[in-house]
């Protein structure tokens, strides 16, 4: 996979006539289960971690992501993981005359680290990379897919803060015919209340656990359906 890409993403679609159309974008956010070991029991909303930080984050991610403890992928493994799928169409005067059908995926990894260097963030890059050629189903509905990889730290050196603020990794599949899929990183230290975050990492804000979620503004599922706006 290759033609990396930093630019904006491509504006929403409006058409010519918008009173033609019963619903533009609608987005939906649906999680499905993924591969892991342990998800939620049958009857219980989500997992539950004895880390009592990471058990917080899950409290703000269990209604918009399938969560799981003990995930593997690619040889690595992470204490939480998370998969997020929304769709979006437009229907023409009624939604069974449906029409431009894009579906979009983050897959969350979450693990804790005593003091991360920027060879374990290019560590994980690569995992990104590796994961889309795995997990990517590249056709003419899919329009992204992201993988965040996010490092729980004891604390956050200013070389691995220097590293993180302001990356941005966007790989467009087929020249952007069937989409893309990006890679994003965030390193969060807790105890310092100090957290950076890559260009497109809007999860981060589940992971600020000292500052709360203001109602009015946009909730994690928001941020991420504009940024996939179509």
């Amino acid at each position: 996979m290759s033609d990396i890409d930093g630019g904006d993403d491509p504006p929403a679609y409006t058409g010519d006539d918008p009173s033609a159309y019963a619903e533009e974008g609608a987005v939906t956010g649906r999680a499905d289960t993924g591969p892991g070991e342990e998800g939620a029991d049958e009857g219980t909303a989500r997992p539950e971690w004895e880390d009592g930080y990471l058990d917080r984050v899950a409290e703000r991610l269990m209604y918009n992501y399938d969560l799981e403890r003990g995930h593997a992928a690619g040889g690595e493994r992470f204490d939480l993981y998370g998969r997020m799928e929304l769709h979006s169409q437009k229907h023409f005067f009624h939604p069974s005359f449906n029409f431009a059908h894009h579906e979009t995926v983050e897959h969350l990894f979450a693990r804790r680290v005593d003091r991360p260097r920027t060879t374990d963030l290019n560590r994980l890059i690569e995992l990104g990379h590796d994961l889309a050629d795995e997990r990517v189903e590249a056709n003419e509905e899919h329009y992204g897919t992201e993988f965040t990889f996010v490092l729980v730290a004891e604390e956050i050196t200013d070389d691995v803060a220097g590293y993180v603020d302001g990356f941005r990794d966007r790989t467009l599949l087929k020249y952007g015919y069937f989409g893309h899929y990006e890679v994003n990183l965030v390193v969060v230290a807790p105890e310092d209340e100090r957290l950076v975050a890559s260009e497109q990492a809007d999860v981060a804000t589940a992971f600020r656990t000292w500052a709360p979620i203001e109602r009015e503004e946009p909730t994690i599922l928001d941020l991420i359906a504009r940024r996939f706006q179509v």
